[in-house]
């Protein structure tokens, strides 16, 4: 089964014949974690680095933010069996679309809050495709672990 990640959204599975995607990454990031042992994997896709400003709308939904939605994303693989020690994660997007000028840099504050995050907490990116100026489409696929990119550049794994 394909599991479709909305804007501001969160897939989890352990069904390794689940693969989890989400379209039209630009200054959004999108974060893959996976532990092959047990063929559990999740993907975030988030639109802001940080609730703190935000709290009402971090209530409703905590997967627009990369702070609140990073958290939720690894409660839900652990819930499911993941163990941090096994725990393979990706990341991409960030790119610089709508604010071709950098005035407002979400894309790169967005990815500086996804890195100090999962570092604070003990966990390795092993692989990325972020920044620039183009759109990803991610794909976690549960069987095998592997995350791919499908952008302007081409199709590719991370």
């Amino acid at each position: 089964m394909t599991h479709n990640v909305g804007i501001s959204d969160l897939k989890v599975s352990n069904d390794p014949g689940d693969d989890i995607k989400t379209h039209s990454l630009g200054s959004c990031v999108g974060v893959t974690m996976y532990d092959p042992a047990v063929s559990v994997g999740g993907m975030l896709h988030y639109q802001l680095p940080s609730a703190r400003e935000h709290s009402e709308k971090a209530a409703t939904n905590p997967y627009m933010f990369g702070d609140t939605g990073i958290t939720e994303l690894m409660k839900e693989v652990f819930e499911r069996g993941a163990d941090k020690r096994r725990l393979v994660v990706k990341l991409a997007g960030g790119s610089n679309v709508a604010d071709k000028n950098g005035f407002f840099n979400i894309g790169k504050r967005n990815l500086i809050i996804a890195k100090k995050f999962l570092w604070k907490n003990g966990l390795l990116i092993t692989g990325e495709d972020v920044g620039g100026e183009t759109w990803r489409n991610l794909k976690l696929e549960l069987g095998s672990g592997r995350v791919s990119i499908k952008s302007g550049d081409g199709e590719f794994d991370i």
